[in-house]
Formats: C-alpha cells, structure tokens, sequence
C-alpha cells in the first residue's frame, strides 16, 4: 500500500511538473498577453528591482555592519587574535578592526550594479523558462555564474584600496602587531583583502536571492503587472 501511495504522488509531482513545461513551452512568440519576450522581460524586472533594492542597501554606511544576514565576521584563523585582544582588555581595537572590514565591502559594492545590469540584459527566454521552473534562488544562481569572476576581479582592487581610505590597513596592522607580542602565540598574517573580498561576494548574492524569493513566494511582492503575470506560471 504505502509503494503505491509513493507512486501516486511521484506521478502526481512529474504530471505537474510536464503541465507548468507544456504551458511555458507553448507561449506563443507574438502577440499574446504573455509573450516569450514577456517572459524574459519579467525575469529582468524581478532581477532589477532586487538589484536596486537588496544591493543599493549594502553600500550604504553600515549596509553590512548591522545586516546579520551578510555581516563579515572573522576569518577563523582571525577569531584567537579577536579573543587574544580582549582578554588584554583591548575590547575598543577589536571592535573597530570588525568594522572596517565591512566598510571596505561596502565600498566595494557600489561597482556591482554596472556588472549585475549587463548580466541581466542578457537573460534570454530560454534562461527566462529555466529560471521559473528552478529554485526559489534560480534567478541569483543564474546571476552568480554570469558575474562572480567579473565581480571578483572588480572587488579586489577596490576592498585592497577600501583599506587604505577607511584605515583597516593601519587597524589591522596594529591589531595583528599587538596579538603578534603576546607571549605564547603563535604569528598571523592573513590574505585579509582575498577574505573580505569572498565575504563582499556571498553578501550580494544573499540579499539578491532574499529579493527573488519575495517575488516568488508572495504574490504583494509583484509590484507590476508584468511581474505578476510572470510568475503566476509557477504557482
């Protein structure tokens, strides 16, 4: 009894899932009230409005400082220097060194929008179709392929400058150099700009996916009648 029930209900979730394909895949090319055009159009809009609404907020003052969802925390070989500094009662130097690491990010982040919007330009239908058939982040894992390398190329340079104009590269090293003269430990000098460059990364990309899932999973979120057109066909 119980082999056929999960019989059943594989069938019933396959039967499903060809039915949302056939409606994508006969969406006329012309003249219809959803196009294929519309479609992609669709896609680009929700991809946008996440760009301008999630990213903007990073590269404002505290953008990742006071987001718990994308906060740039210590590396781990990091966390023993931020523990070493307070048991010395250098609490304030500690703070501070956390801080301008995610000033530098969100410093960085302001040369993401140009890239992101070149990225969506593109989404064709076909990527328009894959994408409402995928996961809740299908949209921000089509846009993580299409601009992490251009993306990290773009952040590096500016979080290694970042450093040097918000005072993290002076911090650091008088934070590294005091941890470094406690007797018994052992000497630290991380890749602090490949680190928070990783960091700056994985932040985008959340707040991008905290976007598409609102669109996808509440119908108040489609501000536009394309938007909701759209993706009414995947729910």
């Amino acid at each position: 009894m119980m082999r056929k029930l999960l019989a059943l209900v594989l069938i019933f979730n396959l039967t499903a899932c060809a039915e949302l394909q056939s409606v994508v895949d006969q969406l006329p090319q012309t003249g219809s009230v959803l196009s294929n055009a519309d479609m992609a159009a669709g896609l680009r809009q929700a991809l946008d409005f996440g760009i301008d609404k999630q990213v903007s907020k990073l590269t404002q003052t505290d953008g990742f400082f006071k987001n718990e969802l994308v906060k740039i925390l210590l590396p781990e070989e990091l966390q023993k220097v931020d523990k070493g500094l307070r048991d010395i009662g250098l609490d304030n130097l500690a703070d501070e060194g956390l801080k301008v690491l995610n000033r530098a990010a969100e410093d960085a982040v302001k040369e993401a929008t140009p890239i992101f919007v070149n990225a969506v330009k593109e989404i064709t239908f076909d990527d328009a179709k894959n994408i409402l058939l995928g996961s809740d982040n299908a949209a921000t894992q089509y846009l993580t392929t299409k601009t992490q390398t251009e993306l990290y190329n773009k952040f590096k340079p500016v979080i290694n400058s970042s450093f040097s104009k918000v005072g993290a590269d002076q911090i650091w090293a008088n934070l590294i150099n005091k941890y470094n003269a406690i007797p018994f430990t052992n000497n630290v000098n991380p890749d602090l700009t490949d680190y928070v460059t990783g960091e700056a990364l994985k932040g985008v990309y959340t707040m991008i996916a905290v976007e598409e899932k609102e669109i996808r999973t509440k119908v108040g979120s489609r501000t536009t009648d394309l938007l909701r057109k759209v993706f009414a066909l995947q729910d």
